[in-house]
C-alpha cells in the first residue's frame, strides 16, 4: 500500500472526485473520503474543506480537494492551522508547490481540468517530494510564524 489520502469534493467536483478516487485505488493508494459521498447540488464547499483540512493537519498526511473552481477550497482549507492548500493547474506548478512549499493539500477544479490532466497533476504531486532545502524550509518557517501569531 501507498500513503494515505484524504479527498473531498462539493457537487461541482464531485464526479471528477469519484473518478479520480478509483485511479488512487488501482494505483495503491489508501483513501479517506471525507465527502460528499454522495452528489447533492445543494452542497457547500466549505464543509467539505474543513473536513479534510482538519484531518490532514492533525494526523500530519495529504489531501486533495475537488470543487468548481478549487479556489474556495483552497481558502477554507488554509484557514485550518498547519494547512497549505493549492491550487494547480500546471504540471509545473503541481512540481513546484511540493518541492517549494511542501503543499500539503492539493485543490483540483471540478469545472476546468479534464481527467487525463487532473491525474497527470495528481501524479505529479503526489510523487514529487519536498526539496528540504534550507531557503525552503527558512520559508516554511516563516509561514508558521504567521499562524502562530495571527
Amino acid at each position: 500500500m501507498k500513503q494515505l489520502l484524504y479527498l473531498g469534493a462539493d457537487h461541482a467536483g464531485f464526479h471528477l472526485k469519484e473518478t479520480i478516487k478509483k485511479y488512487l485505488l488501482k494505483k495503491k493508494y489508501t483513501l479517506i473520503d471525507c465527502g460528499n459521498t454522495t452528489y447533492d447540488k445543494h452542497d457547500d464547499y466549505p464543509d467539505f474543506a474543513y473536513l479534510v483540512a482538519k484531518e490532514v493537519a492533525h494526523h500530519k498526511r495529504i489531501g486533495i480537494l475537488f470543487c468548481g473552481s478549487a479556489e474556495g477550497m483552497s481558502i477554507t482549507a488554509n484557514k485550518v492551522k498547519g494547512i497549505r492548500a493549492v491550487v494547480v493547474h500546471t504540471l509545473a506548478e503541481a512540481k513546484l508547490t511540493r518541492q517549494h512549499n511542501n503543499a500539503n493539500i492539493l485543490c483540483i477544479s471540478g469545472w476546468n481540468t479534464s481527467l487525463s490532466h487532473a491525474k497527470n497533476i495528481i501524479t505529479t504531486w503526489l510523487n514529487t517530494p519536498f526539496s528540504r532545502a534550507a531557503r525552503h524550509k527558512r520559508r516554511l518557517k516563516k509561514i508558521q510564524h504567521i499562524e502562530q501569531n495571527t
